[in-house]
């Protein structure tokens, strides 16, 4: 094969493994009724003036399963962490004892978590489209270098490489989706 073919199709897999990597990151997000820090990954205090992620203005711990605490690097930020959870509107319920914030993470209800498997779902469909949308930019430049003289029969199983890398990822999206719905409906 040529090296412009070989080119498309590296690229094409690391595209796809960008979106593999993004489903994951959103599945942290979504909670299985465990206390994680990943759980306040989005949330961003305001920090003089600037947008801060949680994790640069406090110590984030979990001492158990049901609870999540923050450790403020400036004591002063307390109100602000607690207003930055709130407003991130996770569905949790800061408290705040005058040294460090501390969350209680409520138990899901089984509606809560048809909600999260729902939310799981979509996240995992925009992946597959992610997918689907790298497919397509592969399959345009093979189709170009064809335009360009480029052998049919290299192009053809050009193509079919990439449906495989398509075929593949989707299974691995799949596979992702049943475990992290099985993670949430877990009691």
């Amino acid at each position: 094969m040529t090296e412009e073919i070989d080119f498309i199709l590296e690229s094409t897999e690391e595209s796809m493994n960008g979106t593999i990597a993004h489903l994951e990151k959103e599945f942290l997000n979504i909670r299985a009724g465990k206390a994680s820090p990943a759980m306040l990954g989005g949330v961003f205090v305001d920090y003089y003036g600037s947008a801060t992620p949680l994790s640069q203005v406090s110590k984030i711990s979990v001492p158990d399963a049901r609870t999540i605490t923050l450790q403020p690097f400036e004591r002063n930020m307390l109100q602000a962490i607690e207003k930055a959870i709130m407003i991130a509107n996770i569905g949790f319920n800061p408290m705040n004892n005058g040294d460090m914030v501390i969350i209680s993470v409520p138990p899901l209800t089984e509606e809560r978590r048809r909600d999260l498997a729902k939310q799981a779902k979509s996240e995992a469909e925009d992946a597959k489209i992610g997918i689907r949308n790298s497919r397509k930019d592969a399959n345009t430049d093979i189709k170009k270098l064809e335009k360009e003289g480029t052998s049919e029969d290299i192009c053809k199983s050009a193509e079919d490489e990439v449906q495989n890398l398509t075929n593949a990822f989707i299974k691995k999206i799949d596979e992702l989706l049943v475990a992290k719905e099985a993670e949430i409906m877990k009691v």
